[in-house]
């Protein structure tokens, strides 16, 4: 059975339908082992952007969660998100960007991270990923729409410490291909995060990914 979806996913509209989420976001190109860091910890008060020429996912699964952080300016806040998590992934060409706001003397100040556009994808293996905004081409197979979150079995379960309902509407895959992905992010997590031709850069001014 094959699916294909094409728009913006808003929390919003969440509830109807769940896009599956994209490409992996490095957390600043260190590769985390799965559970070294609590599943539950609290995200910074910064999204950050991730871009993707092409995504090729085994093992897909997708829950509704809350992500619960901090603003910038250390006040306690939460996130509707919607996890999208694979047992393996292969992303062409990535790039994640995140601006620091309000340096004094510099201003915005952004970082960005390209990997996988020399012809060597990224690998990530256990990788889930917390998405508040996602447009893609999408294509799945043996896909299953609706099921509950703690009935999870093609790809990764209900992670460990979210914030999730074990009850409420989740979906999966045997496999995803995604194209020409764009996302807003809050948090990664990955059991092994395989980055070639790695690049980072840092920049005065607004200058994202997409």
């Amino acid at each position: 059975m094959e699916s294909q979806v094409r728009g913006g996913t808003r929390w919003k509209r969440f509830a109807v339908v769940m896009v599956p989420s994209v490409a992996a976001t490095a957390c600043i190109g260190i590769a985390l082992a799965q559970g070294a860091l609590a599943a539950s910890f609290s995200v910074s008060g910064q999204s950050f952007k991730v871009s993707a020429d092409k995504l090729v996912g085994t093992g897909f699964s997708q829950y509704g969660a809350i992500d619960s952080g901090y603003t910038l300016d250390g006040k306690k806040t939460a996130h509707p998100v919607a996890v999208s998590a694979f047992k393996s992934a292969s992303i062409t060409n990535m790039c994640q960007s995140v601006v620091t706001p309000n340096i004094p003397l510099l201003g915005s100040v952004s970082l960005t991270l390209k990997a996988g556009g020399g012809g060597t994808p990224v690998e990530a293996e256990n990788l889930f990923i917390d998405v508040e905004d996602l447009s893609a081409d999408a294509t799945f197979k043996g896909i299953d729409i609706g099921v509950a979150g703690k009935d999870l079995n093609k790809g990764p379960g209900i992670k460990d410490g979210d914030s999730a309902n074990p009850y409420g509407f989740a979906q999966q895959a045997e496999s995803a291909t995604l194209t020409d992905v764009k996302q807003t992010a809050w948090a990664t997590t990955a059991g092994t995060f395989k980055l070639s031709g790695l690049k980072m850069s840092l920049s005065t001014g607004v200058k994202e990914c997409y």
